[in-house]
């Protein structure tokens, strides 16, 4: 095991690198310039734009400023954001936890909800809660997310007043206090129940399904011809079995926990990494937006690695080497 991740890690490498080529030059090739951010207003002088341009080094070759960003990048240095005037990994720390928290939480949602209507669905398959849980879950695939968010909104918010619609904390609340808590709690389980609540219905389809399948195999005619009750068979045989997948799922859900709330997060004005991107995106500030998707590309490719460490774990038959 130890081997196999070693090797992985490795090969990470050169993946890495050919995709901040890419993130670079897409960078480049986006409309706009990120010098706005740096000008002031008040002095637009042809000369002094130029001069800011040299100064910044924005008019080197494209293959100098590849490798000074990325010399940089490998000293853990991205530069500063030219939009908030600080130093983007600053920047991204403040707004990590937010987006941790709101993942974390939607995670937990997704699989709890997954879990009880997946068992529910595989254990009494065409019945009418069978029925009634597939139809919650086409619905749930067929409405975009930005439209469950506003539903949420206008009735969690406005119409029943329960939770706050936007930001991550209340004003005038000290930080620390138990009032702090609460306020991020209150901010944050809406946006946590619309992400969570949309990204259920994958799941639970997946485990209902296997389950199925897992409830035909020969184990299990073996399991209830020796006169095994049936909730052992489902808790022990079929459901231990069709969980697996599921499991392993956690591993690309890591990446999920920063890049998938991009919209829950800019719907909410919820001040996390996906709404920091999409500004960054808007105002051309290139350095928090390359910075931000270096930082989704590495975790998407951990996931993966932690996705097959973990399946060799819950699966005794599979055996990494």
């Amino acid at each position: 095991m130890l081997q196999y991740t070693i090797r992985r890690l490795i090969g990470m490498i050169p993946i890495i690198f050919l995709i901040s080529i890419v993130v670079f030059t897409l960078a480049k090739l986006m409309p706009g310039d990120a010098l706005s951010g740096k000008i002031d207003p008040l002095n637009s002088d042809p000369e002094y734009i130029e001069e800011m341009r040299e100064k910044m080094g924005l008019n080197d070759p494209i293959h100098t400023q590849y490798f000074r960003w990325i010399g940089g990048v490998v000293q853990g240095d991205f530069g500063d954001s030219f939009i908030h005037k600080r130093d983007v990994m600053e920047l991204i720390g403040d707004r990590l936890p937010n987006t941790v928290f709101l993942g974390f939480t939607s995670l937990m949602i997704t699989y709890i909800l997954a879990f009880m209507m997946g068992r529910f669905s595989g254990r009494f398959a065409y019945s009418p809660g069978d029925y009634l849980i597939s139809g919650i879950n086409y619905l749930a695939l067929a409405i975009p997310s930005f439209v469950a968010a506003l539903v949420a909104i206008y009735v969690f918010s406005f119409q029943l007043g329960w939770v706050p619609a936007t930001g991550s904390i209340g004003s005038g609340v000290e930080p620390g206090s138990f009032e702090y808590y609460l306020s991020k709690i209150k901010h944050t389980i809406l946006p946590a129940l619309v992400l969570g609540t949309m990204a259920t219905a994958g799941y639970t389809q997946f485990l209902r399904n296997d389950m199925i399948e897992s409830s035909r195999k020969d184990y299990v005619r073996t399991a209830r011809a020796k006169g095994t009750k049936e909730s052992a068979i489902y808790n022990k045989h079929i459901l231990r079995n069709s969980v697996i997948p599921i499991i392993t799922l956690l591993g690309f859900d890591i990446a999920g926990l920063f890049g998938g709330a991009i919209i829950t997060e800019t719907i909410f004005t919820y001040p996390g990494i996906g709404y920091l991107f999409v500004e960054s995106v808007n105002s051309r500030d290139y350095s928090v937006m390359m910075a931000i998707t270096m930082m989704l590309t590495i975790l998407t490719l951990i996931g993966n690695l932690v996705a097959d460490i973990l399946y060799g774990i819950v699966d005794p038959r599979i055996r990494l080497s």
